[in-house]
């Protein structure tokens, strides 16, 4: 049996044939919450030459093995035979042909897990054999066309960024059904086969930039969307400079030069008492209120009740009060450093925080002692800076930050390690005959969860569960904290699969209301920093003394497995790509820019929490123990950035691609010019005798400048035809897409399903959405069970649409229920419209 100083996946044994990120990522991710992973290699070792191999395989026993050959794949499978769950991450069919078949596997071991990493999916019969480089896939999945409002106004398409984002998008939801199968394992005695498409994984990560809504309200364009909007009907050309762009910029929302001569992130957009507060610690709020800023008290009535033309705390402000503001923010910020800035915003729990590189990220204060950054003694690289966990348990946290290096062994070194674990295991899931037989039930099935959270990250969360079949109860106050951008736009995506009540709980009415509902739940989660958690009754003791047994999940901005300087400081993802480098990195350090999309950091810990909580639910069935289950933007923005966020004597300078400007990561990983368009080619140098065969292309091999031959060369012909003749010769390269194209191509009306047989796209077209308005998304498609169901998320609902049988369900009759309503107690909404206008 589990004790309880074990990490919660100890015992559970991980074969990892995967190569580049994804696959490796989901196995480390495994091994750091304490399984016992074989990473195997072929001949040669890794595919991917990196220093990020170090991080990959940290917490690894290493071996290689020469599948093509009777010993190799006779050692592959006596390892597999000892293993609960088999990665593998190459094309579909590669490992079925080297002799490792996943479905014999399974017939003959119905409890084993396995999970195929592919890039395309295996039912995408015309990508399914390309060659899918991280870059292939995301010009694929429309990452680089149209690249955010600021890339379009600058008239920069494509646009490239180096961020693996695709396979930071698998890992977490790969390792999250991994964790969720193995759960499900410990009630039925079953595995399941699991596939995880990459380009399926970014497209849900990319959901904010995917969604289309007709008709919406003019009320939540930015001045950005409207100077877009106005150059197509005018034919102006997209030509801004990047000094002209600032302009367009909400004045709490964008960046501010202070007296050191670096920037700073001012993010309150939306939220009256962020806002507010800026703008009393930058010493300009009486100032302002002097001038007639104007306050409307109810910000979800329709404009044209409005008592003011705007109000502190809406976002987008309209361009004549983001100009007077902005100026005299200017000013404030250019009296004190970046540093010190953050400080205040800090302290003041105001959203902010000062630009910074990756390299400063990696070795700050802050996340060397919370755990978000932890250092190995690895094998080649000596002392060695790597990220931290990305999900944890708080009981057993302290003991994930000390990772073991990565280290080579023999066949039978690892065969031994694995059988003394196997040996060491007591089973308490069903074996043998007792196995259940396959059910298309969902994971998640009768598992409910009390929903706390707000914005992005942690709604997402809890609406990740619901495509497993759990319930979940989203409860929130009766007067809204943020505007309708954040507190309604936003759940069309966070808001699926839940009933909506709205309670107060912070009065003695509401906190009864509260217990009885965290009584009725399995899982409580919420976002918000340690600090608050008291006088909500949600530390350990107060949660417990409500429903002993009852699993809790809190996500937090900087928060790690540590306590450190800043882990009580509240943001949102801007602030983090701020402060951990990605802005520096995207638009160039001295001209920081916000990552093109929405939510880049945000769906991505809602994933990781996903995780978290399927790592808790395993344990307590394991151990009967409840935990609380971690994870935060912080953590996430390591997985993002897994390629550079590392650090080492004698490294390499933090020079990888960045700026505006940049089209790839060198003359072989590039965006070319062709005939009629732009081609993304993703070769290397061991590649060149291959491209010489390519018609158009020979000579390249003696070329003296590589990219010079390129751009000339690929010109002569339309770019389908180099793709077609690239991906012949099995080398990576894709026409970009736009998001556009693929919802043109890839939308049915929402039928209730998912769309996992369609292929890697699919997007639902809902006519008769709550909110009055056509939507279109991309379905929860990524997550690919053989045996388990996916089940389609029920559409949003308006606020307070369920207040009424959420409480009768509660056991309060439908008199006391009418008395609270009358009271303000509870509320069936929070405006007179879903989406108002």
């Amino acid at each position: 049996m589990h004790n309880n100083n074990q990490l919660p996946l100890a015992g559970v044994r991980v074969i990892d044939f995967g190569q580049q990120i994804a696959g490796p990522a989901v196995a480390m991710t495994l091994g750091d919450l304490g399984a016992t992973v074989v990473h195997i290699d072929p001949p040669g070792g890794p595919q991917w030459d990196h220093p990020a191999n170090a991080v990959l395989n940290r917490n690894k026993s290493c071996l290689q093995l020469d599948l093509k050959t009777d010993s190799g794949l006779e050692q592959a499978l006596a390892l597999i035979a000892q293993a609960d769950i088999v990665i593998e991450s190459f094309r579909p069919g590669v490992m079925q042909r080297l002799g490792v078949d996943f479905a014999q596997l399974r017939e003959a071991r119905p409890e084993l897990i396995t999970l195929s990493v592919p890039g395309f999916a295996s039912n995408d019969t015309l990508r399914r054999e390309w060659k899918a480089s991280e870059t292939v896939v995301a010009a694929t999945a429309g990452a680089f066309t149209d690249m955010g409002f600021n890339r379009v106004l600058l008239g920069l398409n494509p646009s490239f960024s180096p961020l693996p984002l695709g396979s930071a998008y698998a890992t977490t939801l790969a390792a999250a059904s991994v964790v969720l199968a193995l759960q499900a394992r410990e009630r039925s005695g079953r595995g399941d086969a699991i596939e995880v498409p990459v380009i399926s994984a970014l497209m849900e990560g990319l959901s904010y930039n995917s969604y289309v809504i007709e008709g919406l309200p003019e009320r939540y364009k930015t001045m950005r969307e409207l100077e877009i909007e106005h150059r197509k009907a005018n034919n102006i050309p997209m030509d801004l400079s990047y000094d002209d762009l600032q302009e367009y910029l909400d004045p709490f929302y964008r960046t501010y030069l202070c007296a050191d001569g670096r920037m700073f992130y001012c993010v309150c957009p939306s939220h009256r008492n962020h806002a507010k507060r800026a703008l009393t610690v930058l010493g300009i709020y009486d100032e302002l209120v002097a001038e007639g800023l104007p306050e409307v008290q109810d910000l979800h009535a329709p404009i044209s009740q409005w008592d003011g033309e705007t109000s502190i705390g809406v976002y987008p402000l309209p361009k004549k009060w983001a100009y007077i503001i902005s100026v005299k923010m200017k000013q404030a910020f250019l009296t004190k450093t970046s540093e010190e800035w953050g400080q205040i915003f800090g302290e003041g729990q105001i959203p902010g925080a000062p630009h910074r590189t990756t390299q400063e990220w990696v070795n700050h204060e802050h996340t060397n002692a919370a755990g978000l950054i932890v250092e190995v003694m690895d094998p080649e690289y000596g002392l060695m800076k790597q990220p931290g966990p990305f999900a944890w348990l708080e009981e057993s946290a302290a003991r994930m930050v000390k990772p073991r290096p990565r280290r080579n062994v023999s066949f039978e070194q690892a065969l031994t390690e694995l059988r003394e674990v196997a040996s060491a295991e007591t089973l308490t899931r069903p074996v043998g005959s007792a196995i259940a037989p396959a059910s298309n039930a969902g994971w998640l099935d009768g598992f409910r969860v009390l929903d706390l959270t707000n914005v992005i990250a942690g709604p997402h969360s809890t609406a990740f569960l619901a495509r497993f079949g759990a319930k979940v109860i989203k409860l929130d106050p009766v007067k809204p904290l943020y505007d309708p951008l954040i507190g309604t736009l936003f759940t069309f995506q966070t808001g699926m699969g839940k009933q909506s009540a709205l309670v107060d709980i912070m009065n003695d009415e509401g906190r009864e209301v509260f217990n009885r509902l965290v009584r009725s739940v399995d899982m409580v989660v919420i976002n918000a920093p340690e600090r608050q958690l008291k006088a909500l009754g949600l530390d350990n003791d107060s949660l417990q003394a409500v429903n002993p047994g009852v699993l809790f999940c809190r996500l937090d901005c900087l928060g790690g497995p540590l306590p450190g300087p800043k882990s009580n400081y509240i943001g949102y993802d801007d602030i983090i790509q701020a402060h951990s480098g990605i802005m520096s990195r995207f638009g160039g350090p001295q001209t920081p820019e916000e990552h093109a999309h929405l939510g880049t950091l945000d769906v991505n810990c809602g994933f990781a929490a996903g995780l978290g909580m399927a790592v808790s639910i395993y344990h307590k069935l394991r151990t009967g123990q409840p935990t609380r289950s971690r994870t935060s933007l912080s953590a996430i923005t390591n997985l993002a950035q897994l390629s550079f966020a590392f650090d080492y004597k004698g490294r390499a300078p933090f020079n990888e691609p960045s700026g505006r400007d940049v089209l790839g990561h060198n003359a072989l990983s590039h965006f070319y010019r062709a005939a009629d368009g732009w081609i993304y080619l993703d070769a290397n140098a061991s590649e060149l005798a291959q491209l010489e065969q390519i018609e158009g292309l020979s000579g390249i091999s003696r070329a003296d400048d590589i990219g010079e031959f390129l751009r000339t060369a690929l010109q002569a012909a339309p770019a389908a035809y180099w793709a077609d003749m690239l991906q012949a010769a099995d080398i990576a390269a894709a026409v970009p897409q736009s998001i556009e194209s693929l919802r043109e191509q890839y939308s049915r009306d929402g039928d209730g399903s998912v769309g996992i047989d369609k292929g890697s796209f699919a997007f639902s077209i809902h006519r008769d959405h709550p909110s009055g308005h056509c939507l279109t998304q991309i379905d929860h498609l990524a997550i690919r069970p053989s045996e388990a169901s996916i089940k389609a998320a029920s559409l949003p609902e308006r606020w307070g649409h369920s207040t009424r049988e959420v409480l009768a369900a509660a056991g309060y009759s439908a008199g006391e229920i009418e008395s609270m309503l009358e009271r303000n107690i509870a509320s069936l909404g929070w405006a007179s419209e879903y989406l108002p206008s």
